[in-house]
């Protein structure tokens, strides 16, 4: 074991300086009708691509309150800044809250609502920033209050909806808009929202958001690349929309759109950076290198223009052949191979080996910056990126009682080399070491250290190493998908008899499952080390 903390010790600083040095704020969705499935459930997903966004997978229990009684609101739910969250406000609390996910971005609750995030721009007028702000309503926040308090989608919706414009929408991701994917057994919605801008105040007769959200048809499929996806609004339509009562007003007010015009009011463009030097806009290359990959991916009869623009994409698209659970990992694994936005593909890396010209096996899709300057490779954003601090993808089947309605897969660290563990919607408790994590200090009791440094070694020899993780993974997440099916069997007998019994079966499932992930990522560390140290002849 000394050696092998040795050998931590020397990859340790390496992982920190790459991790520190990059970019987050950026995270990408693919949502899933429940026609469009393989198995007929409703998917959502999440990469919140931000290297020490709070992963700590924790269960919040729900709760009764008396009357009178307050909830509060805080500040850094996410927990980007190294600092535990504050807080800035307090609102009514309702009678009962549901037991809820907590990670940065809360992610499911009891009854199997399930939500994605991803940042999208949004126009300088209406930006507004903590403390300056009277808004109090992050985002994050407010997935909070939606779990706690809505069975469905539509109900998480007008949770967000009501409490965004009553107290105001606070940008946490800089000061840009937010679109959150909300899912139940039944129906998928997009929802985006922007804030009131800085002069905004609770008493001023003016809602403190904008927002509207768009059911994402049955057989289709949605990706939301950090970018506004809904264009035309139908209030009168209630199967497929939603709005705040307001939603045109502050493109009105500000002469984004003119209502005699005779033109359509189009949300996407109205309130989004159209160009210009901001990564946010709708012109922006790392939005529209997603959107060519996975749309590729779900449609490869079509021919897709690679630098196309980024509204030329319909909302919705029906892929070519439903998707399961294992596909939309696979999506959100993409490097963008065989594209032209693949760093691994790039010419740097050749080496000439006698009259043959071959990739060097340091060769990796995933090239950190002072790699990038030092062979001249130009930055493309991956859909799977290193520092991600987890993904999961969330899989709604109807016709389950509530405790195993949804299994959502969560992987932390880079997707391209997560392993996937599924996680009941019922589970009473996590594993301890999956609750446990401190950015500043390395820790064998820590899962999330554990993916943090098999990314990071996998990195160094990536040629090589990516196969010694794969043939780890594989093994683990299929046999996890099996067991699913048997779980679900016994799972659904104990809930008809003992709800109660159901629920400790699956939170015992669960955390086996954890277990012997998190055993098998430690060893997979060691042999890694072992096998590509720098002592290693060449």
């Amino acid at each position: 074991m000394k050696k092998l903390r040795r050998g931590i010790l020397v990859f340790l600083p390496i992982t920190l300086t790459i991790l520190m040095a990059l970019s987050s704020w950026s995270c990408t969705n693919i949502v899933v009708g429940k026609d469009a499935s393989a198995d007929g459930s409703v998917i959502t997903s999440h990469t919140a691509d931000g290297a020490f966004y709070d992963a700590r997978v924790r269960t919040i229990p729900g709760k009764t309150f008396p009357a009178g009684s307050k909830a509060d609101v805080f500040w850094n739910i996410v927990m980007e800044e190294d600092y535990e969250p504050k807080k800035i406000g307090e609102i009514p609390q309702v009678e009962k809250t549901y037991t809820y996910f907590h990670v940065g971005y809360p992610f499911m609750n009891e009854h199997g609502v399930a939500i994605g995030e991803t940042t999208i721009g949004q126009k300088e007028e209406l930006k507004t920033f903590h403390p300056d702000a009277r808004a109090i309503m992050t985002i994050e926040q407010l997935e909070v209050f939606a779990l706690q308090r809505a069975k469905t989608a539509r109900e998480a919706i007008t949770v967000v909806g009501e409490l965004a414009e009553k107290y105001g929408f606070l940008p946490s991701c800089g000061s840009e808009g937010e679109c959150i994917t909300i899912t139940d057994s039944t129906e998928a919605w997009i929802f985006e929202i922007r804030s009131a801008g800085l002069m905004w105040t609770p008493d001023s007769g003016k809602p403190g958001a904008v927002w509207v959200a768009q059911r994402v048809p049955d057989d289709c499929v949605v990706i939301v690349p950090n970018m506004s996806r809904i264009r035309e609004i139908d209030v009168n339509d209630k199967n497929n929309f939603m709005a705040s009562k307001d939603y045109m007003q502050p493109a009105i007010d500000n002469g984004w759109y003119d209502p005699n015009s005779g033109k359509p009011f189009i949300w996407q463009e109205a309130y989004s950076p159209l160009t210009g030097n901001d990564d946010w806009s709708l012109s922006s290359m790392w939005i529209r290198n997603r959107l060519y990959t996975l749309y590729s991916q779900l449609d490869p009869t079509r021919e897709w223009d690679p630098y196309a623009e980024t509204m030329s994409y319909p909302f919705a698209i029906k892929p070519q052949k439903k998707l399961s659970v294992q596909d939309v990992m696979t999506m959100l694994r993409s490097h963008m191979e065989g594209t032209p936005f693949d760093m691994a593909a790039e010419s740097a890396w050749d080496i000439r080996e006698g009259d043959k010209i071959a990739k060097s096996p340091l060769t990796t899709p995933f090239v950190t910056k002072d790699l990038r300057n030092l062979l001249k490779i130009p930055y493309n954003r991956p859909v799977a990126k290193w520092d991600c601090a987890y993904s999961f993808v969330s899989q709604a089947r109807s016709g389950y009682p509530a405790p195993v309605r949804t299994v959502l897969w969560f992987g932390y660290d880079n997707p391209h080399t997560t392993c996937y563990v599924p996680i009941y919607s019922g589970v009473l408790e996590t594993r301890k070491n999956w609750r446990t994590f401190d950015r500043n200090t390395f820790s064998l009791d820590s899962t999330q250290w554990a993916f943090i440094l098999a990314d990071d070694l996998v990195n160094h020899r990536y040629q090589e190493a990516i196969a010694d993780l794969k043939a780890v993974r594989e093994p683990l997440e299929q046999g996890f998908a099996k067991q699913v099916l048997e779980i679900d069997k016994k799972a659904l007998e104990l809930a008809q008899k003992d709800p109660a019994q159901a629920q400790e079966y699956i939170t015992k499932f669960t955390n086996e499952c954890m277990e012997k992930t998190e055993k098998a990522w430690w060893q997979l560390n060691w042999d890694l080390i072992s096998k590509y140290n720098n002592n290693k002849k060449k």
